[in-house]
C-alpha cells in the first residue's frame, strides 16, 4: 500500500473517529473487554444505570468478572474497583542511572505484590528475567527509547535481543518526526518491523506514541496504524517527553482501537486514584514507578 492511499485512509478512518467520540455513549461491562455505544434513541443500554455498571451496578461488574471479562470501563467518578490493581501495573524503572541494587530490588516488588511486570531497560532484561523466573510476573522492556528515531531495522534488531535474553514483552516508541511530517508509511513499517519481530518470538508489543507530542488526529492517526500493524497495546508516553497519561487520551485511545486492543498508560500515574481513573477511562495496563505507593494505597 503507498503512502498516498495509507494517508487517504487514515484521513476518513480520524475524522469518522473524532466525529464519534463528540456523541455521547455509554460503556458497559461484557465478559472479556467493554463495550462503548452511542446512547440509543429514546433509552439506555441498561435498565437499571444506563450503562454505567460500575458505579450502579456492582452485582454485575462482580458477574462479568467471574465470566472471565479481563477489562472494564465507566464514566469518570467511580470510587471503587474491586479488582487487584497490582496486576495492571507494570513496575517501572528506566531512569538511566538505575544500578544492579534497585533492578534487584524493583523484581523483588514485584514478586511480593504480584504486578503484571517490570519494566527495564534493555542493559537489565537477563538479569530481571533470571530473578522472577518461575513467577508469573513479566520481563518487559523498551525499544528505540526514548525519542523513537531509531531506524526499522534496528528497533527489529534490538527486539530480537531483547527477547534473546528474556524478555516477554517490548514497549516500542514510535517515529514521532516521522508521524508529524506525514510519512505514515515508515511509521507503519517501524510498528510492523518491531511488532511482527516480537510476535514470532512469542513476545507482545506495546506501541509507544508520546501523546504530548501530538494533536488529537495524530494520536488517532498513530492508534489506527499500531492496530493496523497488529500490536498488542497502544501506550501513551515514555515519560521522558514532557508530558505523561492523561484521562483524555486514554479514553480518546480507547475509542479509536475498539475493545480487544490494549491501552497502557504511562508518565504521571502516582496513586491509587490516578490508577483507577485511568482504568475507568479505558486503560488495561498502567505504567508505574510508584506501583508500591498505588498498592499500599489500596490495600490500606
Amino acid at each position: 500500500m503507498d503512502n498516498h492511499t495509507i494517508e487517504q485512509l487514515v484521513h476518513e478512518i480520524t475524522e469518522s473517529v473524532l466525529k464519534s467520540t463528540t456523541e455521547h455513549r455509554v460503556t458497559t461491562v461484557v465478559p472479556g473487554g467493554v463495550s462503548v455505544e452511542p446512547v440509543p434513541p429514546g433509552g439506555d443500554s441498561c435498565d437499571v444505570c444506563g450503562g454505567q455498571c460500575v458505579i450502579y451496578c456492582p452485582d454485575k461488574v462482580a458477574a462479568a468478572l467471574e465470566a472471565g471479562a479481563t477489562r472494564i470501563s465507566a464514566q469518570l467518578g467511580i470510587t471503587e474497583i474491586d479488582q487487584d490493581l497490582a496486576r495492571y501495573i507494570d513496575h517501572t524503572l528506566l531512569k538511566p542511572e538505575a544500578t544492579t541494587r534497585q533492578i534487584t530490588q524493583l523484581c523483588q516488588e514485584a514478586i511480593h505484590f504480584n504486578f503484571a511486570s517490570v519494566c527495564v531497560n534493555p542493559t537489565h532484561v537477563r538479569l530481571c528475567s533470571q530473578l522472577l523466573y518461575g513467577t508469573e510476573v513479566k520481563t518487559c522492556t523498551v525499544i528505540g527509547f526514548p525519542l523513537g528515531a531509531n531506524t526499522p531495522e534496528v528497533k527489529s534488531f534490538e527486539t530480537r535481543q531483547a527477547i534473546n535474553d528474556g524478555a516477554t514483552e517490548v514497549d516500542m516508541v514510535i517515529n514521532i518526526g516521522a508521524l508529524k511530517s506525514g510519512d505514515l508509511g515508515l511509521v507503519e513499517r517501524d510498528i510492523a518491523m518491531v511488532t511482527r519481530t516480537a510476535h514470532q518470538n512469542g513476545a507482545l508489543c506495546k506501541v509507544i506514541i508520546e501523546t504530548s507530542k501530538l494533536t488529537d488526529e495524530e494520536k488517532i492517526t498513530a492508534c489506527q496504524l499500531a492496530k493496523a500493524a497488529g500490536a498488542d497495546y497502544v501506550k501513551t508516553s515514555t515519560g521522558f517527553g514532557g508530558g505523561g497519561a492523561t484521562v483524555e487520551d486514554v479514553a480518546l485511545m480507547r475509542s479509536v482501537v475498539g475493545p480487544n486492543m490494549g491501552v497502557k498508560a504511562s508518565g504521571g500515574v502516582r496513586n491509587a486514584g490516578d490508577a483507577k481513573s485511568m482504568l475507568a477511562a479505558g486503560a488495561t495496563r498502567l505504567g508505574a514507578s510508584a506501583g508500591v505507593k498505588i498498592i499500599k494505597e489500596v490495600r490500606g
